[in-house]
């Protein structure tokens, strides 16, 4: 059969959703009728819809390609170029300059070269001679598997549905018998080269295939337009979704219970969180290294967490064939090179005790020992005398039976994006067993893919981390003013932060703009009163659920009232003393606890004053208060220095930008104690300084990052003014 005609089956088809029920039909006639004659925006289109759908692949795996004809910008002459997904790219979000650009006759020509498969990495040099589009992105390892199969758009996907088969003790005998011979099988084979001319001679052999299972891996399928692709991609899951949902047997006639039947119940809802919180922040000291941490040439790199007790998840930990399956490992590529060989599963009773922190560590440390060995003796096993040095030997998944699942990586997108792939592999493993027997890639298949030298070349080209990477910030207070200056410049310097205030509108308002700035990743928000010790456990509870725990605590909710001692009142000096002394210590003491479950030590700052040094008229609560949190700082400095955690303060002065301080009739009694008028309060305060400046918000941030930065880490009980100059705040 002629590529034109491959698809005959899928020319009456109707439009609409297609009675799909396992996948989502995306397809707006509309919309691609605006993209008609342009064949790559409708290879972007197309794999936007279905990279929107996470049970057709997972978050950056996946690739599609189109070929087409254009123009030769050496001869003029039409050439075929095929356009296919750049190396690192996301389906899902994927725009024209995500592609890579190459000559089809030069990218096939490669055969003449080819000297085997012991010597196939070097052809990745090799397409940089095919390219068409000098300004596309870099060809992925996959290229060539879509180069050598003839049809103008192409899909290759990691859908659950069909890896279920894929990974299956007899999955080639499914898929013949499901797909009635219309699906060609290609044995396992690491991507590559080698595995693009096999899928040629698949095809070859097979020319009226509408697809191909590549085995423990993924889908490829077809079509002569990218609506025909389309459809035929979605028509192959939907049919292995459906098979998965017909119930292997037992010889008895018993219908065959998911993962061998449950084992234990989930607590309820509530207590999952809590345990969760509880635990988080004792995975995260175990997955992160101390030392690193403590003494990093640029701040501490502490592993980033992610907790999830999906349906799912809590459906594989709870089952009876848990410790069978979890020390098999994945199959499909992507998902171990995210999630490691296999999971950690915890020893732990759901309604364990969590209390006893220095117990919980010495009952987890023999676990954790033993996972680094096993991945140590795996490395040493199976490298070669060629391969990287062996990486981080902690897990990344870590499951606890009843609770959820931990993932911990460098940032919170990788956190998640582990999670959102073991997710797939739970996926993967409840199909297979629905219908056959599960299996995993052999450990020495798994490793060449882990430790590829070309999977290495990859993560030496991604970025440096930035100074507060694996760092989680929460600062009080900042929904607005100086805690959202600092909360920006922690963002921008890589830190996930926990954003708070007790004003939901204006904390809401801020969480919006920091999605926008820095990702959904990069933040998460709660309601917090600092004089409320429920409030501020939920905010630390929220940071180990959300990132594993907290790193930097600065202290700068507050508020200012500025009376003579006549008109001051007894609730105005107790309102100060709240927010500002109490607040600080509340927030502190509780923080600590997070810090020494971790066990790396940490950062807290302190927001205080020039009124903290210097007396002036009409501050004696506000002052003294100051004063109170400034001493309080050494106390805690001189207290956790053994843990690690510095204690430090930054004094500020005439913040007036954004700031709430000068809401509550502050500017008008600083102004009338200095007989000026308010609008005159910033130029005196200028003038006022050895410097002539006005302080803005963002000095205040500058301030804190000197501290929490890694260029002070021997640096604590230290005061940083940052006031423009004013002699009289001078310490000593």
């Amino acid at each position: 059969m002629e590529a034109g005609s491959k698809n005959e089956s899928l020319k009456n088809t109707p439009l609409g959703d297609g009675g799909f029920r396992h996948v989502s039909y995306l397809w707006d006639d509309a919309k691609a009728a605006e993209l008609e004659g342009d064949e790559v925006a409708l290879l972007v289109y197309r794999s936007n819809l279905l990279g929107a759908d996470l049970r057709l692949t997972n978050y950056g795996g996946g690739n599609t390609s189109c070929k087409a004809k254009a123009k030769d910008p050496l001869t003029g002459k039409e050439t075929e170029v095929m356009w296919v997904k750049g190396s690192g790219g996301d389906l899902g979000t994927m725009k024209r300059n995500g592609l890579a650009a190459l000559y089809v006759e030069k990218l096939r020509g490669l055969k003449n070269v080819y000297r085997g498969i012991q010597h196939e990495d070097e052809i990745v040099e090799l397409f940089n001679h095919c390219i068409y589009d000098l300004a596309s992105k870099a060809p992925s390892i996959d290229t060539p598997l879509h180069g050598f199969l003839p049809f103008k758009h192409i899909d290759h996907l990691h859908p659950d549905a069909a890896i279920a088969i894929a990974a299956a003790k007899d999955g080639k005998k499914i898929t013949q018998e499901l797909f009635n011979g219309t699906i060609g099988w290609v044995n396992w084979q690491k991507p590559g080269f080698d595995l693009g001319l096999q899928l040629k001679q698949c095809f070859d052999e097979n020319p009226g295939i509408r697809g191909i299972m590549l085995e423990s891996h993924g889908l490829f399928t077809w079509g002569d337009t990218a609506y025909e692709s389309y459809i035929n991609t979605l028509q192959v899951i939907e049919t292995c979704a459906n098979y998965l949902e017909i119930p292997l047997t037992l010889k008895e006639g018993v219908r065959k219970e998911t993962f061998g039947g449950q084992k234990i119940a989930s607590l309820p809802k509530a207590e999952r969180l809590a345990k969760a919180a509880a635990l988080a922040p004792v995975l995260r000291g175990f997955c992160s290294n101390a030392d690193a941490y403590l003494n990093p040439p640029l701040g501490g790199r502490g592993a980033i967490g992610h907790f999830t007790d999906d349906d799912r998840v809590l459906e594989f930990i709870n089952s009876n064939d848990l410790e069978r399956l979890a020390p098999l490992g994945t199959s499909c590529p992507d998902h171990f090179l995210r999630t490691k060989i296999s999971p950690l599963v915890l020893a732990l009773d759901a309604d364990e005790d969590l209390s006893n922190v220095a117990a919980l560590k010495e009952k987890l440390a023999p676990a954790f020992d033993a996972y680094r060995k096993m991945y140590t003796d795996y490395y040493n096993t199976c490298k070669h005398l060629n391969s990287p040095a062996i990486r981080d030997a902690n897990p990344v998944v870590i499951l606890y039976r009843g609770v959820g699942m931990f993932t911990f990586a460098k940032d919170k997108q990788t956190a998640r994006v582990a999670a959102e792939f073991y997710i797939n592999a739970i996926n993967v493993m409840k199909g297979a067993e629905a219908i056959s027997e599960y299996t995993s890639l052999p450990r020495q298949e798994a490793f060449n893919i882990e430790y590829w030298l070309l999977e290495e070349a990859k993560l030496q080209r991604m970025p440096k981390p930035k100074s507060l990477s694996g760092r989680v910030a929460l600062i009080t207070g900042s929904a607005g003013g100086i805690g959202k200056a600092i909360a920006k410049k922690f963002a921008e310097e890589g830190a996930c932060v926990i954003i708070n205030d007790i004003n939901e509108e204006r904390l809401q308002s801020t969480m919006n703009e920091f999605t926008t700035l820095f990702g959904k990743d990069s933040a998460a928000s709660v309601v917090m009163d600092v004089t409320n010790n429920d409030t501020i456990e939920k905010a630390l509870a929220l940071a180990a659920i959300a990132f594993g725990g907290v790193d930097i605590v600065v202290n700068n909710a507050g508020i200012s009232i500025s009376k003579s001692i006549a008109d001051h009142s007894i609730a105005d000096w107790d309102k100060l003393y709240d927010i500002l002394v109490k607040g600080q210590f509340l927030v502190s003491k509780i923080a600590v606890e997070t810090m020494r479950k971790q066990g790396f030590g940490g950062d807290i700052v302190n927001i205080v004053s020039k009124n903290s040094v210097v007396a002036g008229p009409n501050n004696a609560g506000y002052g003294s208060a100051k004063a109170a949190q400034a001493h309080l700082t050494r106390l805690l400095a001189a207290e956790l220095g053994a843990d690690k955690i510095r204690v430090n303060t930054v004094n500020p002065d005439a913040v007036i930008a954004d700031s709430n301080i000068w809401a509550g009739g502050w500017a008008e009694g600083r102004a009338k104690a200095y007989g000026i008028a308010v609008e005159e309060l910033p130029a005196y305060y200028a003038k006022r300084t050895l410097l002539n400046e006005t302080i803005l918000p963002e000095d205040i941030a500058n301030a804190c990052f000197a501290f929490v930065g890694g260029l002070l880490n021997k640096s604590t009980g230290n005061t940083l003014n940052v006031d423009g100059g004013v002699a009289s705040a001078f310490l000593r």
